[in-house]
């Protein structure tokens, strides 16, 4: 059963873009840049484990007197820069991850627990640091105090302000015995006064887990981004043959290679800009994840989320706006409607849900005058409640029975729910039920409302209809995302006829009535046995095993710790909705990684057309048709494409931390635009940034 949470918890969050870097970010990135030049780290990433390799070569080459030492030195100087610059990408990128790391550190306090034996009132408690807490352990927060660690609520409800988290400060609601009753350790309670069920050990919460993930310590090579290590590490030790081999080719022709210019050419050769750019583009996937308030498990759950074929999310809450209204009775034939009304109302007196307040509200709207309760018992589990009208025993809303209601001490026992429920209840008194009756709920369900039954006794009265209403912009949205190629899937457990409406409205593919967990559970394992992947929302713990079954698991920061445990990622702000915008940092980091790979490959095509004439020019006469962009000289040629080489990395660190422009499109329209975009600049932009290079370095050094 859903209920109202508070603005902040309803309504998506505008992502938080951060700057790129801060000064002490800075400062630490180009520290972290020198101590990443040890070769523990380097071999993790084959490419740059190549150029410190050339670099320590071109050193020794140079002190031995083997090649004239300005020059040498510069080719070293200029190698050694390409690999800091390698460095200093993914140094930035795990430098953004700490300092929003040292953000939710400020969220732990030295906390001070109220702990209680029971979780009865009136238990006595006793004050324990927070870090002696163990799971199972009960503790009491009122207003003004902090959470000392995660929980489950396990009574009362209260506001609870989440900014050190989510960096809203608007409040939500979490509340006892509902799918948002978990809360988190080093929040502040607003009002009110809960008793929460410690859930985590010291050391391993979710402010904790948090903390570690973002800093990326714990980040794992996705499969795309191992694939793309070991084609790259291919491609490096193919070219470092290549180039191997070079002297005895040229030997065969009276050709003296330049040890240097070996060097050059295989930098220049392997794919450096992607090898130097890669572990940034994984560690900002995360951080854009973050970004959006979205605290993503591993770097794969994003991955993996840029490949969803299938989308599977909860109606209410998430295509709609959740809280469903009573907007009509609809009282059966020869039903007076001020009796339809008055059931409904006392049957919703004791009803804590939106929809029991709905009713009560619109039946005072038309006019019923049966008083309100005169006292309200203060435990909130207490079914026992008086009025005028005498005792009402409520009895709640449960999954099995599908009803709810309420007994008079008069002998007057009223009923309201679903249809088929309802219908069985009054059958099982041996009342009768109209025809009418499934004409009416018919008539509801056709306009996309919700039909509720009320009767009484043996007695149906009628239908009361509640209303949820389509969020603004959802059809805008899943025709996005079909447009990708994803399509989506609304569960509900409304009747078909319902279903059916809101699912047309909303404009989803495929929709799922009277939904179940098994059946949640059934489909997502059914679209994986057919090879797709599946995403799934949930915040219950009913949720979890579908959460956990999943590809892509998006639990709601607000919902029970089971659902936050089963997903693969959290939504702090806890809007269902919030998937969208996942998919899209799932698919921008793949085609960031796409777009820098297809511009690091097609660049190596004019590095080598200014490096091969340099080695071969002077000796082999014909071979300088291949200087096609006249380059003033062999060495000024080398030095201006190792050093186009060198910037080249630092100056694509933006892209590769905020990523490429994502629109949705097609697997072939993208390949399309990477190879005209990435592919052609890729090509041109080396043959005029070299050319200006060396005109630059004509004039400073001369020909």
């Amino acid at each position: 059963m859903n209920r109202s949470v508070s603005p902040a918890a309803s309504s998506p969050a505008a992502p938080r873009r951060p700057a790129l870097l801060d000064a002490a970010g800075l400062r630490r990135a180009l520290i972290d840049s020198v101590r990443k030049l040890s070769p523990l780290h380097l071999l993790h990433n084959p490419v740059m484990a190549v150029v410190m390799a050339g670099t320590v070569l071109a050193l020794i080459v140079t002190l031995s007197g083997n090649a004239p030492l300005g020059f040498g030195l510069a080719v070293t100087a200029i190698l050694l820069v390409t690999v800091l610059f390698g460095n200093f990408a993914e140094a930035v990128a795990e430098a953004r991850g700490r300092g929003q790391a040292a953000s939710l550190r400020r969220a732990r306090q030295d906390l001070v627990a109220r702990r209680v034996a029971t979780p009865l009132q009136g238990a006595a408690e006793s004050r324990v640091a927070a870090a002696e807490l163990r799971p199972g352990d009960h503790v009491i927060v009122s207003a003004g105090e902090f959470v000392p660690a995660d929980g489950e609520i396990v009574r009362g409800l209260a506001t609870i302000n989440e900014a050190a988290v989510t960096g809203e400060s608007a409040p939500v609601l979490r509340e006892a015995d509902t799918d948002r009753s978990g809360v988190i350790g080093g929040t502040k309670v607003l009002s009110d006064e809960i008793v929460v069920r410690v859930s985590a050990e010291p050391g391993h919460s979710f402010l904790d887990r948090m903390i570690a993930l973002v800093e990326g310590a714990n980040r794992q090579k996705t499969p795309n981004e191992i694939a793309l290590t070991l084609l790259l590490a291919a491609m490096s030790l193919t070219f470092l043959v290549v180039v191997a081999t070079l002297p005895a080719i040229a030997g065969f022709v009276g050709v003296t290679v330049d040890p240097l210019l070996l060097i050059a050419l295989l930098v220049c050769l392997i794919p450096t800009t992607i090898g130097g750019l890669l572990p940034a583009i994984g560690i900002a996937g995360m951080n854009r994840a973050l970004s959006a308030n979205v605290l993503a498990k591993s770097g794969k759950a994003v991955e993996v989320a840029g490949d969803v074929d299938v989308l599977l999310l909860d109606k209410t809450g998430t295509i709609t706006y959740g809280d469903r209204q009573a907007t009509h009775f609809h009282p059966l034939a020869g039903i007076d409607a001020a009796q339809l009304r008055e059931a409904s109302l006392l049957s919703s007196l004791a009803d804590p849900t939106p929809e029991g307040k709905s009713i009560v509200r619109l039946a005072r709207e038309q006019g019923c005058t049966t008083a309100e309760p005169e006292h309200v018992d203060a435990d909130p589990s207490a079914r026992a409640r008086t009025s005028m009208c005498g005792v009402l025993n409520y009895l709640a809303f449960t999954a099995q029975t599908r009803m709810s209601g309420v007994d008079l001490d008069n002998g007057r026992s009223i009923r309201k729910g679903a249809a088929d429920a309802i219908t069985a209840h009054v059958l099982a008194l041996g009342g009768t039920v109209p025809n009418e009756l499934q004409a009416r709920v018919d008539q509801v369900a056709r306009g996309g409302a919700t039909p509720l039954v009320v009767s009484e006794g043996r007695h149906v009265l009628g239908v009361v209809e509640l209303a949820d209403v389509v969020k603004h912009g959802m059809r805008e949205k899943f025709a996005q995302l079909r447009a990708m190629g994803i399509r989506t899937v609304m569960i509900t457990g409304d009747n078909p006829l319902t279903a059916a409406a809101i699912a047309a409205e909303a404009g989803v593919d495929d929709y799922i009535a009277q939904a179940r967990p098994e059946d949640k559970l059934a489909r997502i394992r059914a679209e994986q046995a057919g090879g797709r992947l599946v995403a799934m929302v949930g915040d219950g713990t009913n949720d979890a095993p579908a959460l956990a079954q999943a590809d892509i698991g998006l639990a709601m920061n607000s919902g029970t710790q089971a659902a936050k445990e089963a997903g693969n990622m959290v939504d702090l702000d806890s809007d269902p909705a919030k998937l969208l915008a996942v998919v899209e940092v799932g698919k921008q980091q793949l085609i960031t990684r796409g777009a820098l790979t297809t511009f690091s490959l097609a660049n190596d095509v004019s590095k080598y057309f200014a490096i091969l004439p340099a080695l071969f020019a002077a000796s082999i006469p014909s071979m300088a048709a291949l200087n096609v962009m006249q380059l003033s000289s062999p060495r000024n040629a080398v030095l201006a494409a190792l050093i186009f080489n060198a910037l080249v990395i630092p100056a694509l660190i933006p892209l590769a931390l905020r990523g490429v422009r994502f629109r949705p499109a097609t697997a072939t329209a993208l390949l399309r635009r990477n190879m005209l975009v990435y592919g052609l600049g890729g090509v041109l932009l080396p043959f005029a940034a070299i050319k200006a290079i060396d005109l630059l370095l004509a004039l400073v050094f001369g020909a």
